[in-house]
């Protein structure tokens, strides 16, 4: 038997700990919901700023007509749910429950599948070559945050932030760019890890993957715990990061499991119908890999919080979201998921494209020129995922924030950069045509209706649903396996369709406050000239630059140049950042996070471990 990493925790449920007052999983709560609070209190301080510092530009514009438009679907839903009170809601219960029977009857607790993401993976690839930045907030990305290291996190930095928001937050944040050669090649050592455990393990993007250990567990008389923690401490020793894992009986639950013990950690949900059972009725919703934030504050409004709760509204859903939102939300209910992996290639491909952003653009040469880079960039993908595009769409977003679609369906399927660009212009000169002065912040294109010209083999790492077209063909070199030759279908699961639609909110949420960040940064340079101006127009007048007027900041009691406007804005910016000092001013005196790592919590059916190397976690 292959022998297992360091094991630092205990399975939950050790008797040793359950009668010794305090439980460390309730300590463990306890400083969680500490920092939580901090945080709160930072991101309160920084949104009371941003508020005023937005109010009025596009971005808080079109965020406030999101919100109306929202707002005014849920009263809609609400008043719905108030008519259907008013009918007799036998025959849909009944519906629902002989739903829910048959979903029962699939349920499926043979396999053990674990979804494993490494922690902080852009910067912990650049600390390994800067270990100076394990010590300091650090992030990767400039206008977006790619991701940040746990120092940044303590803050409030996290991924998907504006850049110039986590400087508000944290404004000693280093900010690094980039760099995906070095990022997938990190991910080819990993990878090659991961097929020791399962050889068709199936990456959901750059830095992480679901594989089926069932079989390993059998071959080598080990326990699920011990095979994970092998795993992690192989990743440890030889890629030199960290990963976290969530082992559960399904795709679904697994990667809600992978967060529970970040990072450096792993948790488990054994297979058992009461404990999958125990563990979805508390679950939030939005936790739930499919339930964006706009859907999560519909399901809010009539009630519902955590997966628990979607039971009591059963006979409601179908009515209010339709039929798929219906059987979606009733796989949550009951924690089903897929219990197959498989290489992501083997998946069928429905769309390839790429979009850009970019500050606000005009006039018929640029915009023509934006939309040659968008079709040579596509033929790249094109090219390299092996298809063709029978349908191709453009996608367009103006100033205001406003997104336009516009889709052909040209005579032959089309991949070069000559035919992509012929096909799209009239739908462009179109949109100039019915908008005159038209101003487009982004611009993109896609095929659907994909057909391949593979001509033989297959490359078992394209990529799947939301892993970007840049991460493809990433993966270590093994044969290709070979399919089962009975023909059985594969397990198609209402979730997908959900992911996707969450994932588009997610990626339309992030180019907004890309933009918007771009737009700060462009700000901030053009203050910064017009003060440098602004003081050489003063030395000019006056004959010298020795007579340049300063006052000193009441707070951090640094000389400003003595303008009012600037003046006031620098005291702001200085009182929000002593306010986020004094948020965080006790977190240096409490306890250690490594030091509150579960033994144990007295739930039965749940087991976690912590680090690897206890030393590694901040």
């Amino acid at each position: 038997m292959a022998s297992s990493a360091p094991v630092v925790a205990n399975q939950l449920g050790n008797n040793e700990q359950e009668n010794s007052g305090l439980s460390l999983q309730e300590a463990r709560d306890e400083f969680f919901d500490q920092q939580k609070a901090r945080r709160g209190r930072l991101y309160s301080v920084v949104a009371m700023h941003l508020r005023e510092y937005l109010r009025g530009s596009k971005f808080f514009n079109n965020r406030e007509i999101k919100d109306r438009v929202a707002a005014q679907k849920i009263e809609r839903i609400l008043a719905s749910k108030q008519r259907i009170e008013g009918a007799d809601l036998d025959h849909h219960l009944r519906l629902a429950d002989d739903y829910l029977a048959e979903l029962e009857i699939s349920r499926d607790l043979t396999q053990t599948i674990i979804h494993v993401d490494c922690d902080a993976f852009f910067a912990a690839v650049e600390e390994l070559d800067r270990p100076e930045l394990k010590h300091v907030p650090m992030a990767v990305g400039k206008s977006i945050l790619s991701t940040c290291n746990y120092h940044a996190r303590k803050f409030g930095c996290r991924s998907g932030m504006a850049g110039f928001v986590a400087l508000k937050l944290c404004p000693n944040l280093i900010c690094l760019p980039l760099n995906f050669e070095k990022y997938n090649a990190k991910a080819h050592e990993v990878r090659e890890i991961f097929t020791k455990y399962d050889p068709r393990f199936e990456a959901a993007s750059i830095d992480e993957a679901y594989l089926n250990i069932t079989k390993y567990c059998q071959e080598h008389h080990m326990s699920p715990d011990d095979v994970v923690a092998e795993l992690r401490g192989e990743v440890l020793q030889k890629a030199k990061i960290t990963v976290s894992a969530g082992i559960a009986p399904n795709t679904k639950i697994a990667k809600i499991a992978s967060n529970k013990n970040k990072p450096n950690g792993q948790f488990r949900i054994v297979n058992e119908r009461t404990v999958v059972m125990a563990f979805m009725r508390e679950l939030p919703v939005r936790k739930v890999n499919g339930i964006g934030r706009v859907f999560d504050r519909e399901l809010e409004a009539i009630g519902i919080k955590t997966c628990g709760d979607i039971y009591h509204q059963r006979g409601y859903l179908a009515k209010l979201f339709g039929q798929k939102a219906f059987q979606f939300l009733m796989h949550c209910y009951l924690g089903l998921g897929r219990t197959t992996v498989r290489p992501a290639e083997e998946y069928e491909r429905k769309s390839i494209g790429t979009e850009s952003t970019f500050r606000d653009l005009s006039g018929k040469a640029e915009l023509r020129g934006k939309l040659r880079g968008a079709a040579e960039e596509l033929e790249r993908d094109l090219s390299r995922a092996q298809f063709k595009g029978r349908t191709l769409c453009l996608k367009v977003k103006l100033h205001t924030y406003e997104v336009l679609t516009r889709q052909t369906t040209p005579p032959k399927a089309v991949q070069l950069t000559e035919d992509l660009y012929q096909y799209a212009l009239p739908m462009l000169s179109k949109l100039e045509q019915d908008i005159p002065g038209i101003k487009l912040r982004l611009m993109g294109l896609r095929v659907t209706h994909l057909v391949s010209t593979k001509k033989n083999g297959m490359d078992f790492f394209g990529a799947h649903g939301p892993v970007p077209i840049d991460y493809q063909n990433q993966g270590t070199k093994r044969k290709a396996a070979v399919l089962e030759e009975d023909g059985a279908e594969w397990e198609v699961w209402p979730e997908e369709e959900f992911e996707e639609v969450a994932r588009q909110e997610r990626q339309a949420e992030t180019e907004e406050l890309k933009a918007l960040s771009q737009e700060q940064e462009l700000k901030e340079i053009n203050r910064r000239k017009g003060i440098e101006n602004e003081a050489n127009l003063s030395s000019m007048e006056c004959g010298t630059g020795d007579k340049e007027q300063f006052w000193n900041c009441p707070v951090c009691f640094r000389p400003q140049l003595a303008n009012d406007r600037e003046f006031n804005g620098h005291v702001d910016f200085c009182l929000s950042r002593q306010t986020i000092r004094e948020a965080l001013k006790d977190s240096a005196s409490g306890r250690a996070r490594s030091s509150l790592n579960p033994k144990g919590s007295g739930l039965k059916g749940f087991s976690q471990l912590g680090n690897v190397n206890k030393n590694e976690r901040p």
